[in-house]
């Protein structure tokens, strides 16, 4: 490995001292009625609670959005918050790298010595997202599903395609995807019955929940139902003999999640007894038929850069779109599968396409602070469409 790279001094040492997301519910249900600012404010809001800051110290909101009507949500949502209104706000497409880019890139500006607080992750609302259409040569509506990602010389698979693809080149079985799914949904509730994701989430009044209630407190993907049994009736849906199922893939979600991003010395001084340090971060490209491993190629090469081996992380999180790229990132890494998403992934949570990534990072957040241990790393991984995919390398600090 390369030799490890070095922490910038505190007052340009990006860290990660609050996360917070609302709840990750299917699109079209418990969520529909909330547009993406809406569901993104509550967040924002407690945030700042959370860090005892004040919202004027609040240098910018960086925000990562995939499927939404532009506008500038990130400000938006800002100003919904109540933010003052000197607080800019700015959004980020990186399709669904877009909530860990958006993190990426306010730790770039606070190691650039842009100081302050920054507010970053991602949103989405799919239940609200706009439709879509492009003029014909007359001028007229022409509506498509979703927008092109690559030239179509190179190949602009859709997302379940891709998948296929990357299961046949890289041998993972149908069995395993199945596994791994199983996995994901029984962690999944086991954590939510233990109550390891209340502290990060923020409930949504004035929506109707699943039992009636008027507040949506819980994620309501996970199956309790599941098992190996009814994942292996499922039939392939993008390609016939295929391995890829309903069961292994992910469900589309509305959510939200953000965190909060100073440096070092900002932290202490806002009192922070401790949070995740921003050790690096990288996105690569790969062929974009092949669209499910850009996650590994990120990693590998964030990894490299920053001397780290993968048996020395403590603690993954690989969003999970379909088991097959996650199983195939993660072999290509040598990390074992069982090591990753230990609350479960979005197999059993679902993709909230642009707050995806940033789930993760507070996931990964919630999860060291549950066993804290001084040094540990962590590493937040995910593929995107058009053949990319973006790692963040973490590492878990106290302050007192």
């Amino acid at each position: 490995m390369a030799e490890t790279q070095p922490l910038l001094p505190d007052d340009r040492q990006p860290v990660i001292i609050s996360a917070r997301r609302t709840p990750i519910c299917r699109a079209n249900g418990a969520l529909k009625a909330l547009h993406a600012h809406e569901l993104l404010a509550p967040v924002l809001r407690s945030l700042l609670s959370d860090a005892g800051a004040d919202p004027v110290s609040v240098a910018d909101v960086v925000i990562g959005n995939a499927v939404g009507g532009g506008g500038n949500v990130a400000r938006l949502a800002a100003l919904e918050a109540g933010l003052p209104v000197s607080v800019p706000g700015v959004t980020v497409d990186r399709q669904c790298g877009s909530g860990l880019d958006a993190i990426a890139l306010a730790s770039r500006l606070v190691a650039a010595g842009g100081g302050g607080l920054y507010l970053a992750g991602g949103v989405e609302s799919i239940s609200t997202a706009p439709l879509r259409a492009r003029r014909d040569s007359g001028g007229a509506p022409e509506f498509f599903a979703r927008a092109q990602f690559a030239p179509l010389g190179l190949g602009d698979p859709d997302m379940g395609v891709a998948a296929e693809n990357v299961a046949a080149r890289f041998g993972v079985s149908r069995e395993r995807q199945d596994e791994l799914a199983l996995r994901s949904h029984r962690r999944a509730l086991a954590s939510a019955a233990a109550g390891f994701f209340d502290a990060e989430i923020v409930p949504l009044p004035g929506v109707s929940g699943p039992d009636g209630s008027r507040t949506v407190g819980a994620d309501d993907g996970p199956r309790r139902g599941l098992t190996a049994a009814v994942l292996a009736r499922f039939p392939p849906v993008f390609a016939a003999g295929g391995t890829v199922t309903a069961g292994n893939s992910c469900f589309d979600a509305d959510g939200a999640a953000a965190v909060v991003i100073t440096s070092v010395e900002r932290a202490r001084e806002l009192g922070a007894a401790d949070g995740l340090v921003v050790r690096g971060t990288d996105t690569a490209g790969v062929d974009p038929q092949l669209l499910g491993i850009g996650a590994a190629a990120a990693a590998e090469r964030l990894l490299e850069r920053c001397g780290v081996a993968a048996a020395e992380l403590g603690l993954v999180e690989f969003n999970e779109a379909f088991a097959s790229q996650t199983i195939a990132c993660l072999d290509r890494l040598g990390i074992p599968t069982e090591h990753a998403n230990a609350d479960g992934g979005a197999l059993a949570l679902g993709h909230a396409y642009g707050a995806s990534g940033a789930a993760l990072v507070t996931r990964l957040l919630a999860q060291a602070r549950r066993n804290p241990a001084g040094g540990q790393l962590a590493l937040a991984l995910i593929s995107i469409a058009g053949g990319m995919g973006t790692a963040a390398l973490l590492e878990y600090r106290s302050f007192s």
